[in-house]
């Protein structure tokens, strides 16, 4: 079963999109950046159609992608909260829990627009694991506080977050510049310098 909805549209070409720029930045194969194989890409590739080349990206990828521990954790944790089983959403926990490896705001990672856009795509994907998040935590934080406690492990020290020195980490806000924005006002610069 596929969608037709137009925010996963969106969100799976903006997807798409960063890790396609990022692929492209480090000479590696896009299925390294996105965490999607070969057949996976390209059916996303037939299906949803994120990018004019991306049916020939996807061809020219690995057929198989690594993970270490940390984000099979992570994926580990979206698939078992995935709210169906359709291809979409199993693409969307490989690929969240690749992105989740960078070092920006996972929004900004996923190429998302801003941190609205994360929260409604993780709500429409992985909804009990979304409703969790009561306290609007950071979502890679919220992510690595949940494995901790399915381990039985306390992330934190502090009784409770509220009386905890750290707080703005956890839960400050999660603002910034979206990395596709940045990226298209980077090739528009250098288009108008290079007539």
């Amino acid at each position: 079963m596929v969608s037709s909805s137009p925010f996963l549209a969106q969100c799976l070409s903006a997807i798409w999109a960063i890790s396609a720029r990022e692929a492209d930045e480090n000479g590696v194969d896009v299925s390294r950046a996105i965490g999607l194989a070969r057949a996976d890409l390209v059916t996303l590739a037939s299906i949803w159609r994120p990018a004019p080349d991306a049916l020939a990206r996807a061809l020219r990828a690995n057929e198989n992608v690594q993970r270490d521990d940390e984000e099979a954790m992570v994926l580990a944790l979206l698939d078992a909260h995935r709210g169906d089983q359709t291809l979409q959403s199993g693409w969307l926990a490989r690929m969240v829990a690749r992105r989740a490896m960078q070092p920006n705001h996972l929004w900004q990672d996923l190429g998302l627009t801003d941190r609205s856009a994360l929260s409604r795509l993780l709500g429409e994907t992985f909804p009990k694991l979304a409703a969790r998040n009561v306290n609007n935590m950071k979502w890679k934080k919220f992510f690595y506080r949940s494995l901790c406690e399915m381990e039985g492990f306390h992330l934190c020290t502090a009784p409770s977050c509220h009386e905890c020195s750290d707080f703005d980490a956890c839960f400050g806000p999660e603002d910034g510049e979206s990395l596709l924005a940045r990226i298209r006002l980077e090739n528009m610069s250098a288009s108008l310098s290079h007539p």
